[in-house]
C-alpha cells in the first residue's frame, strides 16, 4: 500500500480531468459517411371512425357507470318512493302504524 493516496488521486484525475487530445493528434481528415439506402417504413393503416362500423354499439353491454353510483341512485329512488307514500298516506288520513302492524284498535 505504498503511495496509496498518490495513486488514488492520479486515477481520479485521469477519470475526471479533461482529455489531452493525444488520440486525435494522428488522425487524418474526417471523411463523410457514405449514404446507405434506408428502407421506407411501413405505413400505418388508415384511421377508421367507430361511428362508421357495420354493427351498432350496444350500450347495455358496457358498464360505463361505477356500480356504487348505480346503487346510490337506486337507494335515492327508493327513498323518494317511500317519502311519496308517506305524504299520500298523510293526505288521505291513513294511520300507517295500524295499517302496517295490522292492529285493529286505534292508536292514540
Amino acid at each position: 500500500m505504498r503511495k496509496f493516496i498518490r495513486r488514488t488521486v492520479h486515477r481520479l484525475s485521469l477519470l475526471l480531468a479533461p482529455g489531452t487530445g493525444a488520440r486525435r493528434a494522428g488522425c487524418g481528415p474526417v471523411r463523410p459517411a457514405r449514404p446507405t439506402a434506408v428502407p421506407e417504413p411501413e405505413r400505418l393503416p388508415l384511421h377508421r371512425s367507430p361511428y362508421g362500423l357495420d354493427h351498432s354499439l350496444d350500450g347495455a353491454a358496457n358498464r360505463l357507470v361505477r356500480p356504487y353510483l348505480a346503487a346510490h341512485e337506486r337507494e335515492v329512488a327508493q327513498q323518494q318512493r317511500r317519502r311519496l307514500a308517506l305524504v299520500l298516506a298523510a293526505d288521505f288520513g291513513i294511520d300507517l302504524d295500524r295499517h302496517l302492524i295490522g292492529l285493529s284498535e286505534v292508536t292514540v
